[in-house]
């Protein structure tokens, strides 16, 4: 048999692609190393699924060009898979930051596109390895497991290296680098940071501590919750940070992000002059970072002993305190891979490679990377959107 359309990989995009693409009628076969469609979506969120994102945006987005996604993210909008989730009677709740989760599970998502692919009459193919993909006459040949495979288009939509005990593999970009496609360079993003074992002696004894703060890296900053770990930093605010972190660089740490730090401790001075400096903190802080801070500090005397300069030094450690990461956890628990196919080589309404007709790259590897909070979802059912109506 001769397919329109074989769609490699059974994730949120390629499932998204097939649907919309059997929707026009299209003879689709999608493909999948993997023994079940839709893995990453199972785990996601744990195992509720953040499926999209109230505040989509651009400046949400990494890439060489973070405008490339506006054509896909405007037709097939957050509100577009809202609807769909909707109608399919899949319930849903709001958390913080414009964040959207099933009340139920995860799988309730996955169900919902396997219910719309076989709709639509969409072949599915899983625990079936993928081989070379070549140019053939006006079509491709697609070699597999179950042998060759024909068709007029040919969209890849195999994810990134994250989470390769979910089967993340980098063929997506090989079968791009293959066609001529130029590649920005990949690495693990939304990942925790590690840290060398000087500050790691510190920073066992704090492990399991969570609090909320403001991480910098480089000019961008979020607010939200951190967490001390064996290995380093962990939490919505350091994966955030991490995919603007680049090694050897360092990371600013707001304690009392939204307060002034030094007015606060020279308010405390007055206020409470017998108490020590980790009593102070600890009305603030977790009592163990307390102590940590007034050991860094170097300070022995009660509250009203400290001169304002010392109040400043503290206040500042406090507002600023500035980390250097020695790397990350890597792919094996990054949540997506940075970089990708480069948007350069693509069509933004359609998701084509450039030059090569007929061929397609779709969600994470493309050099299109959001926010943890539902954005790389949306990416992959707007993207995926976008092919389904091109192919």
């Amino acid at each position: 048999m001769i397919w329109d359309v074989v769609i490699l990989g059974a994730g949120a995009a390629g499932m998204m692609a097939a649907i919309e693409a059997g929707r026009r009628g299209r003879r689709v076969l999608v493909i999948d190393h993997a023994r079940a469609a839709g893995e990453k979506i199972r785990i996601s969120g744990g195992g509720r699924c953040n499926f999209t994102n109230l505040q989509i945006a651009p400046d949400r987005f990494l890439s060489q060009n973070p405008r490339f996604a506006l054509s896909a993210l405007k037709r097939f909008t957050q509100w577009d898979f809202i609807a769909r989730v909707d109608a399919a009677g899949i319930a849903w709740h709001e958390k913080t930051l414009g964040q959207l989760f099933c009340d139920g599970s995860a799988t309730q998502i996955i169900a919902m596109l396997l219910r719309d692919m076989d709709a639509a009459g969409v072949t599915l193919w899983l625990d079936c390895a993928l081989g070379e993909v070549r140019q053939e006459g006006t079509g491709f040949r697609v070699e597999t497991a179950r042998g060759p495979q024909t068709a007029r288009a040919v969209v890849v939509a195999t994810g990134g290296k994250s989470v390769p005990k979910m089967g993340a593999t980098g063929y997506g970009t090989r079968v791009a680098e293959q066609f001529g496609l130029p590649i920005v360079e990949t690495r693990p993003g939304l990942v925790p940071l590690t840290f060398a074992e000087q500050e790691l002696a510190w920073m066992r004894p704090l492990a399991g501590l969570s609090l909320s703060g403001r991480v910098t890296a480089g000019r961008t900053s979020f607010d939200e919750a951190l967490l001390f770990t064996h290995r380093g930093l962990s939490g919505p605010a350091v994966l955030q940070a991490s995919s603007y972190w680049r090694e050897g660089d360092e990371i600013g740490i707001n304690l009392l992000p939204g307060q002034d730090a030094a007015q606060a401790l020279r308010a405390a001075k007055s206020s409470q002059p017998r108490s020590a400096l980790r009593t102070v903190l600890g009305c603030w802080l977790p009592d163990r970072l307390a102590r940590h801070l007034e050991d860094m500090a170097g300070v022995a005397k009660p509250m009203g002993e400290l001169s304002g300069a010392v109040l400043d030094r503290v206040a500042a450690g406090i507002a600023d305190w500035r980390l250097t990461p020695v790397g990350s956890e890597g792919y094996r628990t990054a949540e997506v891979t940075l970089g990708g196919v480069d948007t350069r080589a693509l069509d933004g309404q359609s998701m084509a490679a450039k030059g090569v007709p007929g061929l397609y790259f779709i969600g994470e590897v493309v050099d299109v990377t959001g926010w943890l909070g539902g954005y790389n979802f949306q990416w992959a059912w707007s993207s995926g959107w976008a092919a389904g109506q091109a192919v």
